[in-house]
Order: structure tokens, then C-alpha cells, then sequence
């Protein structure tokens, strides 16, 4: 998979934020075009209030992956903050387990590497780290501490 937000991605990516859990968090994700490239901007407000502090966009995985995938790769930009990373995968079967990798960001398009061997597993329920083969979703994330969020994600895949 590679998603480069060039067509039609609002009918593959979805929005959502805390408040499915009675968070408080606020924002949105467009679909905008610089140089003739699409990609995706993620902005908001993310509050821990009310036990919530994530807002993020989302994407079904359409094929497996290889075993022999090693991890994620992303270009992105932003507001010098660290974001993550949400892989889930045939084991995460609550909706608050994932696997969770943070990827930093500056003003400049910046290639990221994130291997699968850094993600961390949201539970103890969950294997330490996630299995290429069982991935099912792929997540950008603003979370955990209140904050201003602002990341723009040019290209999203797999390496």
C-alpha cells in the first residue's frame, strides 16, 4: 500500500476523534494540493479533558501485507511536534488497543521510517509488537497531551 492522496482519498481515509468516548478533543482532516500533489492536513485542538486526548485519521488496509514488510514509511510536515503512528491488526479486537510508533515533524517534507520493531502495543493483552501479516488499519495520530495539531502527510506506506 502506498496512499499518495491524489484520488478520490476521502472515500478511503475517515476522521474521527475522542469524543466516540466522550472526549472533548476537536479537529478535521482535508485534502488539499500544493505543486499538484495531494496530500492530507490534519488539524485541531486535542484536550485530555473528560479522559479523552487523541484526534486522527484512518484507513483500511484493502490488501495484506507482506510477511516481509518491515515497518511504515510516511512524508510529512508540520508544527515541530511528535505524532504518531496506529497499526491495528487481527489481535487488536477492543477499540482501544492498537500498536503505536511517534515520528516527529518540522516545517520541511521529511521522509520517516518507523520499523515494526519500534511500535509499542497499547495493552499487555497485546504481542509486543505488531506482525506485518496482521495489520488491518494504519492510523495518523495527535495524542496524549493537550496541544495544538498540525501535520500534513504527503505519501503514507509501507517498506
Amino acid at each position: 500500500m502506498l496512499e499518495t492522496f491524489d484520488n478520490d482519498p476521502q472515500n478511503r481515509w475517515e476522521f474521527f476523534a475522542d469524543t466516540v468516548m466522550g472526549g472533548v478533543s476537536t479537529g478535521q482532516v482535508r485534502f488539499e494540493k500544493e505543486n499538484g500533489a495531494g496530500y492530507a492536513r490534519m488539524t485541531g485542538n486535542v484536550s485530555t479533558e473528560n479522559r479523552g486526548g487523541f484526534i486522527q485519521f484512518r484507513t483500511e488496509l484493502r490488501t495484506k501485507l507482506s510477511n516481509d514488510t518491515q515497518g511504515v514509511r510516511l512524508i510529512a510536515r508540520g508544527n515541530d511536534q511528535t505524532y504518531f503512528i496506529h497499526l491495528r491488526t487481527g489481535g487488536t479486537v477492543l477499540p482501544w488497543q492498537y500498536y503505536q510508533g511517534s515520528f516527529e515533524v518540522t516545517s520541511e517534507w521529511t521522509e520517516v521510517r518507523i520499523p515494526f520493531s519500534a511500535f509499542k502495543a497499547s495493552g499487555r493483552m497485546l504481542r509486543t509488537e505488531p506482525r506485518a501479516g496482521s495489520v488491518k488499519s494504519v492510523g495518523v495520530v495527535a495524542f496524549g497531551r493537550d496541544h495544538q495539531a498540525n501535520v500534513d502527510v504527503l505519501e503514507i506506506g509501507f517498506y
